[in-house]
């Protein structure tokens, strides 16, 4: 039966080290929620914190209102899925798939079936019979997958399950996942340090930083709508612009930015504006002008690169180093002046830190 996940106020350390900080994160019945960041932000600790790998400094974790802060590893009924699979290797596919349910008393007959029953479901039942050392990477994972599910945890958790496989097995593998954990509304708590595999299988993603999440939101708001710099420029928002409002005239707002440079922003297409802030944007949230007139920020075009869709230009400006993008309709050289004009629905405005 799924249950929700609650990680309330859990504070960690290695030895004198603290790794988590007054950490909490909710994870509701049925939903699957990544951990996401990179090396060292605090996300292993957090999962195995959970499965009960390791017991907190402070704070409490709770499975359908069950106090798991304490408790033994084995005692907590979690499915676990590693990097590394972690099958047996001498013992046969269906045996590693039916090896959770043996440890808790289940018959041979009734195991066998069910182990059977969930190959099928993973795409294995031709290969019940293999040791592991026969199997790819992909067919692997299946199986630890598959021996996850088949205990039918009230919590799955996943440990860079795709880290070893190719790129398109990595995507092919994460749609399984997903459909799967679905199709058994399984709890489940995902880590992983590929923003790209994150935001596609998840609900909901907690970005990671220095043992504290910094964003816990939906793949969609994370990816729009930034909470800080941090997840900004984790998301992909390469500019930072920081900016002070100088006047108002209704919804018009005129801001300047390092150097003198003056925009004229609108708070209906910007949201509302603070009188400090910082403009965010990605390099086609400012769309390269040779018009002398536009209203943006005026630059020195450097090096431009050819994306294919695009033309990316690195930018030298009173505001600071930026990248933009332009059209291939009309290439410009590197020297030449240029305006970087904000398109609204590619930025973003942060409070200023």
């Amino acid at each position: 039966m799924t249950q929700p996940l609650s990680v309330e106020n859990v504070t960690a350390h290695y030895g004198t080290t603290k790794v988590l900080e007054d950490l909490s994160l909710s994870v509701a019945a049925g939903e699957l929620v990544s951990l996401l960041g990179a090396s060292g932000c605090g996300k292993t600790t957090t999962l195995r914190l959970i499965a009960g790998f390791l017991e907190p400094t402070s704070g409490q974790i709770t499975l359908g209102g069950r106090d798991l802060t304490r408790l033994p590893a084995y005692r907590r009924d979690i499915g676990l899925v590693f990097q590394n699979y972690a099958l047996f290797p001498h013992l046969s596919v269906l045996d590693n798939v039916a090896f959770g349910l043996k440890q808790r008393g289940v018959g041979s007959s009734e195991r066998d079936g069910k182990a059977q029953a969930m190959l099928e479901r993973v795409g294995l039942s031709g290969l019940s019979d293999r040791l592991p050392g026969a199997l790819s990477g992909g067919q692997k994972q299946r199986v630890a997958l598959a021996r996850a599910l088949v205990i039918e945890p009230p919590l799955l958790m996943f440990d860079e399950p795709l880290s070893n496989l190719d790129a398109k097995l990595r995507i092919d593998m994460r749609v399984e996942i997903r459909q799967l954990q679905r199709a058994n509304g399984t709890t489940s708590v995902y880590v992983t340090h590929d923003q790209e595999e994150a935001f596609s299988i998840s609900d909901r993603v907690a970005i990671m930083n220095a043992g504290r999440i910094m964003q816990f939101d939906t793949p969609e708001n994370l990816y729009q709508r930034p909470a800080n710099a941090f997840v900004a420029r984790f998301v992909g928002f390469e500019n930072l612009v920081a900016m002070r409002v100088v006047a108002r005239d209704g919804d018009q707002v005129t801001a300047e930015a390092a150097g003198g440079t003056r925009l004229e922003l609108s708070q209906a297409r910007f949201g509302a504006i603070p009188d400090r802030f910082v403009l965010a944007t990605r390099p086609d949230g400012l769309a390269v002008s040779a018009d002398p007139n536009a209203q943006g920020i005026p630059a020195k075009l450097g090096l431009r690169t050819y994306l294919g869709r695009a033309y990316q230009y690195q930018c030298e400006t009173e505001a600071g180093h930026l990248i933009a993008n332009g059209t291939l309709s009309t290439p410009l050289e590197p020297g030449n002046p240029a305006r970087l004009v904000p398109v609204p629905d590619q930025c973003c405005v942060l409070d200023a830190e």
